[in-house]
C-alpha cells in the first residue's frame, strides 16, 4: 500500500478512536525507549515524517554539529494504547487512549542516520535478503515484578513465593501479567503464553516468531507495556538481568531461523539431527562471534552476574540438542519449526542491537562455512580441561570490561554495528565500567572492614 494511502489509514483511525496526542517512539544505542509526544494539531505533519528533535541530547547518541534529526514514523507500526499513558494506582484507565508510532531517525535531508539502532538493524536484513534469507525471530522474556516503593526507595519484595510454572490463587504478581497479556493481545503483539519463571516474582511472557524487525518493534512495545500495567497495580517491573542474590536471573532467549524461498532454510530430513548445513554453520557463526556480541546481548554492568554456573544461564561457549544451559540450544521441532535458540542475551539489551549483531554474526558463519563441531549433551560443569578443549569449549567473558575488550577485536560484530554506533556504544560502556569499579559495595564493607 502506498505511503500515502496509510497515512490518510492512520489519520482516519486516530479520529476514530478519538486519540488527542501520539508518540514517536524510538531507542537509544542503550536500548532504552524514548519519545516526542504531540498534540493532535501536529498528527499530519508526524505522518509525513516532518518532526525534528535535538539528538544531540542524547547522550552517545549524536554530536552537537549533528544536533538535528527527523523522526520519520514506520507507518506500519501504528497502535493505540488504550489506557492512556496515565498510570493510577489500582488499574483504572490513565486517561485518553494516545497513538504510537515508531521511528527511524534520519538526517534532515532524508539520508538514514547512522546512529539509529532500527536502521543498524535494518542493515543486516537487506545483507540476509541478499544472501536469499529472511530471519524469524521468536522471543521468552523473563522479568520481575515487585511490590514497588518502600520509605528506602526502590523494593525488592515480591509479590509471591511462587516457582517454575506454579499456578497459585490469584495474587498481584498474577494480575499484572494477565493485564500485560491482555494489552499485547488488543495490540495485535502475539504472545504466544505466559508463566511463572523459576523465582520469586520473576515471570516470562513468549512472543510468537515474526520477521526481524517487527520481532525487535514488538520487544521495544513489551518494556512499555510490561512497567506501564505495574505501574497501574502500584507495582515495580524490571527488565535487570539480575535483580536478587541467589536467585535466578532474567534471560531474553531469541528463537532464530533462516528461510529461503519461503520454506525452513534449517529443516533437513536427510541430514544428522534432521538439520540443514545452514543451520549448523549459522549455529557456527553464533558461537564463533558470541563472546565478541556478548556486550552488545548483555550489555550490563549487571548482566554478568546472571551468566555464573547453578541457574541454567549459560557461562560457556557450547551448542547442544538436549542440556538446557548451553548458549546455542536446538528445541525438538523440525519442519516449519526448526530452529536454534541462543540463550545468551537478557532483557537490558537494546533489542535492534541485539538481533543485529546475532544475525550478521550466523551469516558470517553461513558465508564462511563455521562447523560447530558436534553437539555438547553431556555436563560441561564436570568435564575436565582436556575434554572441553576437545569439544572447542571456551569460556564467556566473567564482566563487562572482557566483553568489551572482545567486542573491540570482532570485526563482524563492529560492522554490524557501524562505526558511529560502535565508538559510541564503547564509550558509554567504558564509562559505565568505570564508574562501577569505583564504588564501594556493602559487600566489601561487610567482608572487610573487621578484617583489615
Amino acid at each position: 500500500m502506498a505511503r500515502a494511502n496509510l497515512e490518510q489509514e492512520v489519520l482516519e483511525e486516530l479520529r476514530r478512536r478519538k486519540v488527542g496526542s501520539l508518540v514517536l517512539q524510538f531507542t537509544d544505542l542503550l536500548g532504552v525507549n524514548k519519545a516526542v509526544e504531540l498534540p493532535a494539531s501536529r498528527f499530519e505533519r508526524a505522518l509525513a515524517g516532518q518532526i525534528a528533535f535535538d539528538g544531540s541530547a542524547l547522550e552517545g547518541f549524536a554530536r552537537t554539529e549533528e544536533a538535528d534529526a527527523l523522526l520519520v514514523p514506520d507507518l506500519t507500526t501504528f497502535r493505540v494504547f488504550a489506557w492512556g499513558m496515565g498510570a493510577p494506582p489500582g488499574g483504572e484507565a490513565g486517561g485518553d487512549p494516545v497513538g504510537r508510532l515508531i521511528c527511524d531517525i534520519r538526517y534532515p535531508d532524508g539520508r538514514p542516520f547512522e546512529g539509529c539502532p532500527r536502521t543498524a538493524l535494518k542493515r543486516q536484513i537487506d545483507l540476509a535478503a541478499k544472501a536469499g534469507f529472511v530471519m524469524r525471530v521468536g522471543s521468552e522474556v523473563e522479568f520481575f515484578i515487585f511490590d514497588g516503593a518502600d520509605d528506602a526507595g526502590v523494593s525488592t519484595r515480591t509479590a509471591d513465593r511462587g516457582s517454575y510454572f506454579d499456578l497459585q490463587p490469584l495474587e498481584r504478581g498474577e494480575q499484572v501479567r494477565r493485564a500485560i497479556a491482555k494489552v499485547l493481545e488488543d495490540m495485535d503483539l502475539d504472545p504466544e503464553s505466559l508463566h511463572h519463571e523459576v523465582a520469586p516474582g520473576q515471570h516470562e511472557i513468549d512472543l510468537a516468531p515474526a520477521d526481524a524487525l517487527t520481532a525487535a518493534d514488538r520487544l521495544a512495545t513489551l518494556r512499555t507495556v510490561v512497567r506501564s500495567m505495574a505501574l497501574r497495580h502500584s507495582m515495580l517491573a524490571t527488565f535487570m538481568p539480575k535483580p536478587l542474590f541467589a536467585r535466578s536471573g532474567s534471560g531474553l532467549h531469541t528463537h532464530q531461523t533462516l528461510l529461503a524461498e519461503g520454506k525452513n532454510a534449517f529443516d533437513d530430513r536427510s541430514a544428522p539431527l534432521h538439520l540443514s548445513q545452514v543451520a549448523r554453520w549459522y549455529v557456527g557463526g553464533l558461537l564463533h562471534h558470541a563472546r565478541g556480541y556478548c556486550a552488545v546481548t548483555n550489555p550490563l554492568v549487571n548482566s554478568y552476574k546472571r551468566l555464573v554456573a547453578g541457574f541454567e544461564a549459560p557461562v560457556n561457549v557450547s551448542w547442544s540438542t538436549q542440556n538446557v544451559s548451553p548458549l546455542v540450544r536446538i528445541p525438538a521441532e523440525r519442519g516449519d519449526g526448526a530452529r536454534c535458540e541462543n540463550r545468551l542475551p537478557d532483557p537490558a539489551a537494546n533489542p535492534y542491537l541485539a538481533i543485529a549483531t546475532q544475525l550478521a554474526a550466523g551469516l558470517t558463519g553461513i558465508k564462511e562455512q563455521i562447523d560447530p563441531g558436534d553437539p555438547v549433551n553431556k555436563n560441561i560443569a564436570r568435564m575436565s580441561y582436556r575434554e572441553r578443549r576437545k569439544y572447542r569449549i571456551d569460556d564467556l567473558p566473567r564482566d563487562l570490561h572482557e566483553a568489551l575488550d572482545y567486542l573491540e577485536k570482532d570485526r563482524v560484530v563492529r560492522d554490524a554495528l557501524g562505526e558511529h554506533i560502535y565508538e559510541r556504544y564503547i564509550d558509554a560502556k567504558r564509562g559505565e565500567w568505570e564508574e562501577y569499579i569505583e564504588r564501594v559495595s556493602p559487600w566489601e564493607v561487610e567482608r572487610y572492614m573487621g578484617q583489615y
